[in-house]
């Protein structure tokens, strides 16, 4: 019998890992869809679906990092726009594209700087002071917008064109932004340390590490992320509006804690995080290939939230 419970042991603890799961779960539903709509497992559909998540997977990977550091950024969606907004006004100004994108980096950075600084040096509630600063940051883009559409006109065309009609350059930018931020995470002293402040702070600050230091930097790397979202959202739609970061911020949350990160601080993979972010591109691709209303769709997406959160506490306490 003891034999038996050690044989079994390693896959109990397979499928205790969350990618495991969510793995499975993804498999499952595109059999599923594929048996009532072969189209789903099409090629232009599957890279229509990651074309999909590109900025929500890059957002995604911005809120991972801040959740595994123990903050959160409610602002991602607005800092995103903000970027845009930079961008259309030195492009409209005659300047060329790169200063713009270059532009655009700046702002997220700044943005992102700004946020870890007030909530380093004040000490108070990241989800407070980001939800204050999200409002800041969407007045900024509605004053420079004028609530009106900025068009880009074809500024960013290149990271759209289709190869051999069906890879894309942007593509490209989302899988390097998740390389990035997994092997910033996994492989490096910075990302250890980042995982040891969202641990537990105190600790961190008697092993040596500075804390506020740490704190800012990793808002400026978030920053960064959300810029680089901003230029493939302007590369998808070829425009943009001051309303355009909505819900950006809790749907990135949602990936995030689906695949693993939790609001304690110092857990969660970035692997896990993108499987997290595919599987809500994968059921909403099938809500659309099914022919779900969207009002219907919006309903399901806050249902899988809430089930998200939901089991991650349950998950948390179990382990304590």
């Amino acid at each position: 019998m003891a034999d038996k419970k050690t044989s079994l042991s390693p896959a109990k603890n397979i499928f205790k890992d969350q990618r495991v799961l969510l793995a499975i779960v993804i498999a499952l539903i595109v059999v599923i869809i594929s048996c009532i709509n072969p189209n789903f497992i099409g090629i232009n559909n599957i890279v229509a679906i990651f074309q999909q998540i590109c900025v929500l997977g890059i957002l995604t990977m911005a809120m991972s990092i801040l959740l595994i550091s123990g903050g959160i950024d409610l602002s991602i969606g607005n800092i995103m726009v903000v970027c845009g907004v930079v961008m259309y006004v030195v492009l409209d100004n005659g300047l060329p594209t790169f200063i713009a994108v270059l532009a655009g980096l700046v702002t997220g950075v700044a943005c992102g700087l700004l946020n870890g600084a007030i909530i380093a040096k004040s000490k108070c509630i990241p989800l407070v002071i980001t939800l204050g600063t999200s409002k800041m940051f969407y007045g900024i883009a509605l004053t420079v917008s004028g609530g009106r559409i900025m068009n880009f006109g074809g500024a960013f065309n290149g990271l759209k064109t289709k190869y051999f009609e069906i890879f894309s350059p942007m593509l490209l930018v989302l899988l390097a932004m998740v390389m990035v931020a997994y092997l910033m995470m996994t492989y490096t002293k910075f990302g250890r340390r980042v995982v040891a402040l969202g641990g537990n702070e105190k600790n961190a600050f008697l092993s040596g590490i500075n804390v506020n230091r740490y704190k800012i930097i990793v808002y400026g790397i978030s920053g960064l992320f959300c810029a680089v979202a901003s230029i493939v959202f302007v590369a998808r739609i070829d425009s943009i509006t001051s309303n355009a970061g909505t819900n950006y911020e809790t749907n990135a949350l949602a990936a995030a804690i689906i695949g693993g990160v939790t609001f304690d601080g110092g857990k969660g993979t970035i692997s896990g995080a993108f499987l997290g972010c595919l599987l809500m591109g994968v059921i909403s691709n099938a809500m659309n290939i099914l022919g779900v209303d969207n009002n219907v769709q919006t309903i399901i997406t806050g249902a899988i939230i809430v089930a998200a959160v939901v089991l991650s506490n349950i998950n948390n306490i179990k382990k304590k």
